[in-house]
């Protein structure tokens, strides 16, 4: 390695400079950072002489890009709250269609009228202001998201429910032939007697098919007095069918049935028959029924029957 002398005039001699290298290097950074100090400093006086305002300026366009942001962000949020709004409306609809009752959204929702006015300036404070407001009516749209969105789920399992009623509730008539006999007060063919007729009875042939107006389960099979041979299916939601006069019961106790499905033959069975008919009733929570009122006059019975 080179080495590098200077001569010392105390000494009358040439004496070694060490860790040359080491100094020299020191010296340039030294020597940089004392220009670019200097450089830096001019540049800073010569630009606040020069542009005076020039911090001003760029407070000014940040503040306009911000600004500017929010005001997308403000056009945004309205278009989902009017979104929202329309979905709201829709599930006003669906609620009355699925027999719930009807909310009063601005309750709930407590949102109304003019949430901002437009800025005229670029003023920080006047963009505080807003984007407090923005954070305000974002929570607001999200309670809204919220309670729609259990809105919605209450809706589906209403519908869920009520596909299960519709289902299960007697719809349709449960055999072929005419009602001589309604449901009401008669005196009784046979006991001669003023008493309730609690269904209505069907002439038809013996062996004729009965089939169930709805889904359900049998919850009874066999003989019961005047009834004679007797079917009795629970349909759930507090209706009962009661199907008397049997000839034949082509179902069990327990078993689960659907609408059309073949349950019985009509026939001439029980103390109380005046000929061969099908006595049929209708029951919620054990209250009786007109039958008539669950049979669709519209819907022919062979469209329904299971083959």
């Amino acid at each position: 390695m080179k080495k590098f002398y200077y001569f010392s005039k105390s000494k009358l001699k040439f004496v070694e400079i060490r860790n040359f290298y080491k100094k020299f290097v020191f010296l340039v950074l030294f020597a940089s950072i004392l220009v670019s100090f200097f450089l830096f400093g001019t540049y800073l006086v010569f630009n606040e002489f020069i542009n005076p305002d020039s911090e001003v300026k760029a407070l000014k366009r940040s503040n306009a890009l911000l600004k500017e942001k929010f005001e997308t962000l403000l056009v945004q949020y309205k278009s989902l709250d009017e979104r929202i709004a329309n979905l709201t409306e829709k599930s006003h609809d669906l609620r009355l269609a699925v027999n719930l009752e009807s909310r009063d959204t601005e309750e709930i929702y407590g949102v109304g009228g003019a949430l901002f006015t437009p800025l005229k300036s670029n003023n920080p404070q006047d963009l505080f202001s807003l984007a407090e407001d923005l954070e305000s009516y974002l929570n607001k749209i999200s309670l809204k998201v919220k309670l729609e969105k259990n809105n919605y789920e209450e809706i589906e399992n209403t519908l869920k429910q009520n596909e299960i009623l519709y289902s299960a509730i007697p719809a349709i008539r449960p055999t072929y032939g005419s009602v001589l006999d309604d449901f009401g007060m008669r005196v009784h063919p046979i006991l001669r007697i003023r008493r309730m007729h609690n269904g209505i009875d069907i002439i038809t042939d013996v062996g004729t098919n009965v089939y169930a107006p709805g889904s359900g389960k049998v919850e009874f099979v066999g003989r019961r007095g005047g009834y004679g041979l007797t079917v009795e299916i629970n349909h759930g939601f507090g209706y009962k069918t009661i199907y008397a006069h049997l000839s034949k019961i082509n179902v069990k106790e327990g078993q689960s049935i659907s609408r059309g499905e073949l349950i019985a033959l009509t026939g001439n069975s029980g103390s109380l028959s005046t000929g061969p008919h099908l006595h049929y009733e209708v029951r919620h929570n054990g209250i009786p029924l007109n039958p008539r009122n669950f049979i669709y006059d519209d819907v022919e019975l062979f469209e329904i029957v299971k083959k």
